[in-house]
């Protein structure tokens, strides 16, 4: 647990650096206030638009780019080595931000987002690949949403206590904080079992790793043979060609392309970011106080979930998280076309909530980490980075679509959920080996339903 817990606090460093959205009318001002510095006029409404977008948006492209070297990174330096060296670009990543408003630069702002985007495509695949691999089956789900949740935590914390005109640089800079413990504690973490095993061949040392986080009273050689088999399984490595036309990996790569397209392709970053301006425009009172409440009804849940997870199972609560959403996001049509009519605003916040909720229940953990289920080890970082590539293009896309095409949202999530179940198996349970044994000996073809979950042959 001590282990589990210090690679988490990896997830406070998003505490205050990924809230620029939050901080629209402090950010517009320090952004009028230096370009009427440097060209003696305000900034225009469309000028602004765009420098706003791209602000927003240039996060997501980051992580775009910083998911490609997910592969590289976990290989080359192991998963914990790896978690490090990413930390040093979030340090750099948050000191730009924090010196945009004393340089009087919103471009450093912007160049300082586009590198903790880099940042966040690393990290947000590292964090869960690593947690994957060093925690016991029967709370590797439970584990992993737990992650989630101190992102959830850190977003909510940010918003309680957001900066004024002269503090928001401050407000930045305290994400240094969690970077710093990190750097501190990760060092006494031991690196992944099953890396050392199959990726290194280091078996003794894997021994006494899984010693460390078992307990020293507990048997580890079941979970020692059950590596050993999964690097006897694994043929050789895994290039990007065999990754993506190895027909063992075929089923396994729709089911994260549908699932992830379709979690971030389904409202829920709208919302988060252009909450306050969706109550504003509906003409409720205390829009950044109900904003505050999406916020908390987010942590709430990410909570409740990693509580579910493996009592219900991934399968079932993406399901229902699927079709919750598909509700949420045909409510959220009708309020929106009919907000004049009394009563309206009121279920749309019902709905912008739902909506939150039914994303942390399942989809948005479980996005996170299915990845890490599915493959063996020698795609598994493969796949995580393809996760990421996936979770920041469809935030990347959503920023870009813009906050009122709910009922294409809604399509998606129909499709989503119809493709989940047919073809989704239940990984709760499960080891590595067992998993991806269902994939080894497909087609991808459905056939029937054994033991509480789909197999494939």
């Amino acid at each position: 647990s001590f282990v589990q817990l210090t690679i988490l606090k990896g997830k406070l460093l998003l505490l205050f650096s990924n809230l620029v959205p939050y901080l629209g009318q402090i950010i517009e001002i320090f952004f009028n206030e230096t370009w009427k510095m440097r060209y003696n006029r305000s900034l225009s409404e469309p000028s602004f638009s765009l420098l706003w977008s791209v602000t927003i948006s240039i996060k997501d492209f980051g992580g775009m780019i910083g998911a490609l070297g997910v592969k590289v990174f976990a290989d080359t330096y192991g998963r914990r080595n790896s978690i490090l060296v990413a930390n040093g670009i979030s340090i750099l990543s948050t000191c730009l931000m924090s010196l945009s408003h004393l340089c009087k630069s919103f471009e450093l702002l912007i160049l300082g987002r586009l590198i903790f985007g880099l940042f966040c495509g690393l990290i947000m695949s590292l964090n869960p690949l690593y947690i994957q691999e060093i925690s016991p089956r029967s709370m590797r789900g439970a584990c992993a949403t737990v992650n989630q949740a101190l992102y959830s935590i850190g977003i909510l914390l940010g918003m309680v206590i957001l900066g004024t005109d002269d503090y928001w640089p401050l407000m930045l800079s305290l994400s240094l904080i969690p970077a710093f413990l990190q750097y501190l504690c990760l060092p006494f973490c031991p690196e992944s079992p099953r890396y050392l095993i199959i990726n290194q061949g280091k078996v003794e040392e894997a021994k006494k790793v899984l010693q460390t986080l078992r307990g020293p009273l507990r048997d580890t050689s079941s979970e020692i043979t059950e590596i050993q088999d999964e690097a006897i399984n694994i043929q050789s490595k895994v290039t990007v060609k065999a990754f993506l036309t190895r027909r063992s990996y075929r089923m396994p790569i729709l089911i994260l392309i549908v699932i992830n397209l379709a979690v971030h392709m389904s409202g829920f970053n709208i919302v988060i970011n252009y909450s306050t301006s969706i109550f504003r425009a509906s003409g409720l009172p205390h829009s950044q106080s109900l904003t505050l409440g999406v916020g908390a009804i987010n942590t709430f849940f990410t909570i409740v979930s990693a509580s579910l997870m493996e009592r219900a199972g991934r399968r079932k609560l993406l399901l229902v998280g699927f079709a919750v959403k598909i509700l949420c996001n045909v409510l959220l049509t009708i309020t929106t076309s009919l907000s004049t009519i009394p009563g309206m605003p009121i279920v749309q916040v019902v709905a912008v909530f739902g909506l939150v909720s039914a994303f942390e229940l399942g989809p948005g953990p479980i996005s996170w980490f299915i990845s890490a289920e599915l493959f063996d080890q020698a795609a598994r970082p493969f796949a995580m980075s393809l996760n990421s590539l996936l979770n920041w293009g469809g935030k990347f896309l959503s920023m870009v679509i813009g906050p009122y095409v709910y009922t294409i949202y809604a399509g998606i999530l129909i499709a989503a959920f119809v493709f989940a179940f047919l073809h989704l198996p239940e990984t709760k349970g499960r080891t590595f080996d067992e998993i991806s044994s269902e994939f080894r000996k497909a087609d991808g073809i459905l056939l029937d339903v054994k033991n509480g979950f789909k197999t494939f042959q």
